[in-house]
Parts: C-alpha cells; sequence; structure tokens
C-alpha cells in the first residue's frame, strides 16, 4: 500500500481503516500536518498504531512524503483533503483513538471564524468517531482566543472532559512551535476526552456512485476556443476550466474542479470516438472518487457537446 491515499483508492464511505492500512490496529489521525514532523515521530513512537494524516497543503503533502520515507515509516497513511471529510464520510463511528490538531488555523477574522476545525459541529462528529472508551483530541496552540473559544465549544457539547497540561515534547518540534518559541509565545495544550456519545448519528454526506458515462452521437467539434463552465449543483459545484486537444487529434480531455461538501477534486472528463459513438465519461487519472459531483461534470461536458451537433444516445449518470 502507498503512503499516500487518494478519494479512488475508498472502496466505501466510511470505509475500514484496517483495510486501508493493511491491518487491525488503534487509530490515530493527525489534521493538519504541515511538513510532518509529528506525524513522523507518532509513528516512530507509536508502531502499534495505524496513523493518519489528513493535509489541505500540496506543499505539505510532499515534504511530509518525503521525511516519512527517508524515516521508513510504514505504518502512516496521508490524504490531501479536508478534515471534516475524512471525519465524517471516511472514518466508521468508534474507529478512532487519538486525535491531533497541532498549531491549527486560528482564522482571526472574525468573518472567518466559521472556517475553524474546532467548532462545535465538528466537536459533536468527533464524539461519535472517537473510542467511547479511550478516545481524547490533543490540541496544541499558541493562539489565546483560539485555545479558548474550542474549550467553550466542547464544552457546549456536553460529550467531554478535559485535560490541561503543558505540551507535549513532541508538538513542540514542530516548524511553528520553534517559531513561537522564538518569539516567546505561550504554547497551551489540552486534552478533550470523550465521555459521551452523541444522541445522534452522522452519516457521510457524500455518496460513491457507479462510474458514470455517456455515448454521443456525431462528431467531435472543432476545438477553437473554449469558455469556462460553472454550473451548480444541490451539493456542490462543477468548474469546467479549460479543454484540451489530445496529440493525436481524436480525444478531448476537460479539466474539471468538483467542489462538494468538505471534498474538492480536480478531474478530467474524457470525449473520445469509440465504436458506439463519441464516449464521454471521467478519465481513470488521479484515482478521482466517483460521485454526484463527477456525474455533474460528465453532463456538463456532455451538454456542451449536444450544444455543438451531438445527440445523446446513451446517458449513464
Amino acid at each position: 500500500m502507498n503512503l499516500i491515499l487518494k478519494p479512488g483508492d475508498l472502496a466505501a464511505l466510511p470505509d475500514d481503516p484496517a483495510r486501508l492500512f493493511g491491518r487491525e490496529a488503534p487509530l490515530a489521525l493527525e489534521v493538519g500536518f504541515g511538513g510532518g514532523r509529528f506525524l513522523t515521530h507518532l509513528a516512530e513512537a507509536r508502531p502499534a498504531w495505524n496513523v493518519l494524516g489528513v493535509e489541505l497543503s500540496g506543499g505539505s503533502m510532499t515534504r511530509a512524503f518525503k521525511r516519512l520515507r527517508r524515516a521508513g515509516a510504514r505504518n502512516v497513511r496521508l490524504f490531501r483533503g479536508d478534515g471534516r471529510f475524512v471525519a465524517r464520510d471516511v472514518l466508521p463511528p468508534g474507529s478512532l483513538h487519538r486525535v491531533y490538531a497541532n498549531f491549527p488555523s486560528p482564522w482571526p477574522k472574525k468573518k472567518h471564524r466559521d472556517r475553524r476545525l474546532l467548532r462545535a459541529p465538528f466537536f459533536r462528529l468527533l464524539a461519535s468517531r472517537l473510542a467511547s472508551a479511550s478516545g481524547a483530541l490533543h490540541l496544541t496552540t499558541d493562539h489565546e482566543r483560539y485555545f479558548r473559544s474550542a474549550v467553550r465549544a466542547a464544552r457546549s457539547t456536553d460529550l467531554y472532559r478535559m485535560r490541561f497540561t503543558p505540551p507535549p515534547h513532541a508538538a513542540l518540534g514542530t516548524k511553528y512551535a520553534r517559531r513561537w518559541q522564538d518569539q516567546d509565545r505561550t504554547i497551551r495544550h489540552v486534552a478533550f476526552f470523550s465521555e459521551n456519545v452523541p444522541p445522534f448519528s452522522f452519516p457521510p454526506v457524500i455518496e460513491p456512485t457507479p462510474m458514470h458515462h455517456a455515448i454521443l452521437q456525431g462528431d467531435l467539434p472543432d476545438l477553437a476556443e473554449f469558455e469556462k463552465i460553472v454550473r451548480q449543483f444541490d451539493g456542490g459545484t462543477v468548474v469546467v476550466l479549460n479543454a484540451y486537444r489530445a496529440v493525436n487529434e481524436t480525444t478531448y480531455l476537460f479539466l474539471t474542479l468538483v467542489e462538494e461538501e468538505h471534498l474538492r477534486q480536480k478531474v478530467l472528463i474524457e470525449a473520445r470516438p469509440s465504436e458506439n459513438g463519441v464516449f464521454v465519461g471521467l478519465k481513470p487519472f488521479g484515482d478521482a472518487l466517483s460521485t454526484e459531483g463527477t456525474s455533474e461534470a460528465v453532463d456538463c461536458v456532455t451538454a456542451w457537446l449536444c450544444e455543438r451537433g451531438l445527440t445523446v444516445e446513451e446517458a449513464l449518470y
């Protein structure tokens, strides 16, 4: 199994962590692992654990991957995406032993505070995903207001008990911790222990769908120019950013951004001649997760081609 998990690697939502790691073991999650220093420490200190790191930054993914590979870590998987999507859609109830949030983005501006991870809705969701006997979230931050806000949010749920301690040594070895210590900032730490299971469930919002495609009749049009297509649908947005002609001039590729709740994917939709007509579908590139959003992307490209004289013979989406 590769260190990096892609959306297309998910067999179902939620998925079985034992399948993703190839073994049964306590599962730890770090949300926003940055350069991967703490993640590498955790993998080495807890070889009997499965360790999942989630990060939005592509640069951080690359740095963490190189660090983990140099360390020879085999019990880690990396996922580029939103931690809320992973907690809600990927992980089943009761599956998490530990969660770590080290110096999460505080989003200090008032208009951006709803982007903070550690708010009451996330604490309620997380209580359903933590193992009831031992599950805990560890927060380490230098941002006093964010720290107080997270504590208030957790208390408001009546689902946690808290333990306030000095920050663990491993968390102080990260890039941001070193920077803040050089500036003599106070670094705070709290562990939120799950005491109650919320009285409601959190089923996945994203639903995988069968691979979708369309068969059109007619000839592919000339591709002299292309104007970006934006489509809103119930649950997200599709943006067909650009279109390209392959070197053989018989295949068109449409670079498409699909945004659904806390899931963002860049995919390629292909349109190519086949023995039955012009095939339009999701190209098996980048291991995308087939969802309602990617179905909408196929429909966008299909509609664009139909506006240029092709007709739909078969549509499976």
